[in-house]
């Protein structure tokens, strides 16, 4: 099977070449404190052995720095973030020797964000197979071979939760998130397997999709309720559940929503905001509900609701399962 990875130190010496104004990006944008790497900075293109392994120390060093959250932060509004230098980015993780020292949560979202890019437009929901998924990373990994394997059939039951709801409370409540974490987890180091790497790419990507469907719907559907409380006569609304006033003007949530289409267009594990957004629908639906039980009188504000509790992880499966 041809990997991505290769041992040739030349294309390792390329890959770093390539990685080394990003991470000084990354160094700038979240003020980590780095010294240059020379070996880098005098960009010789053959390398003696030696300059190798200490630009190798050097990646190692700040990899062990850069977060999760930032590195997503940074791929998903970076024009840096190319299928290039992802590709990079994947090729220097998986080349870690030592299995222990992979980071299975970055090798995890840059994998889906290499599916997403490269996935046709058209795909939509759990009908996309894993040998189809197999197919379009087969540019990174060759011809993989799909075999059974017990938790595979527990991915299937998540994407099934996933694609049943009907709202973001409901998804989150599943757990798919976090449950989908804990397989990866228990995969050890077959995580790092191809075919496993497939399987995951898959069904982040599936979860991503049906994530972002819901979470569209749910703006959506409080834009409409923000809309009939004003149509009744409503102007503000409690929104202390939501993290806001107990007299919100509608014309401010309405803004913010707006916005929030744009702050989420790209995280879909961004933590306390997405409960903030949960617990605003649940409070215009409780206006709504309240408006209608009252014959929708010419009220100044509104009672919120109270939403399902759940936690929202501040990690991608990156992605961000």
């Amino acid at each position: 099977m041809t990997l991505l990875i290769t041992s040739d130190p030349n294309a390792t010496w390329l890959n770093l070449r390539r990685l080394y104004p990003v991470y000084s990006a990354l160094a700038r944008e979240f003020a980590i404190e780095v010294q240059p790497c020379p070996e880098l900075e005098s960009a010789v293109r053959t390398p003696s052995s030696q300059a190798v392994a200490n630009a190798r120390q050097w990646f190692e060093q700040m990899d062990q720095r850069v977060q999760i959250h930032q590195l997503r932060q940074f791929a998903q509004t970076s024009a840096r973030a190319d299928e290039g230098v992802l590709r990079a980015l994947l090729f220097c993780q998986l080349k870690k020797e030592n299995a222990a020292d992979r980071n299975r949560d970055k090798v995890d979202f840059l994998l889906v964000q290499l599916f997403s890019q490269a996935a046709p437009a058209d795909i939509s929901g759990p009908s996309l197979s894993l040998s189809e998924a197999a197919q379009i990373l087969e540019p990174l990994f060759g011809k993989v071979e799909i075999s059974n394997a017990d938790w595979l059939d527990s991915l299937e039951e998540l994407l099934g939760k996933a694609y049943r709801a009907k709202n973001l409370n409901e998804m989150f409540a599943a757990r798919v998130i976090e449950e989908g974490r804990q397989i990866k987890s228990s995969c050890g180091d077959k995580f790092f397997e191809p075919m496993s790497l497939v399987a995951f790419a898959r069904f982040g990507f599936l979860v991503r999709q049906a994530f972002f469907r819901l979470m569209h719907q749910d703006l959506n559907t409080i834009l409409d309720g923000l809309r009939d409380l004003e149509a009744q006569g409503i102007s503000t609304l409690d929104c202390r559940k939501a993290q806001f006033a107990a007299d919100e003007p509608i014309a401010r949530l309405r803004m913010i929503c707006l916005s929030w289409k744009v702050m989420f267009h790209a995280e879909y594990s961004a933590g306390q905001p997405l409960s903030i957004l949960v617990e605003l629908r649940t409070a215009v639906e409780s206006a709504l509900m309240h408006a209608a039980r009252r014959g929708a009188p010419k009220a100044k504000s509104a009672a919120a609701g109270s939403a399902q509790e759940f936690e929202v992880s501040n990690s991608s499966w990156d992605g961000d399962s």
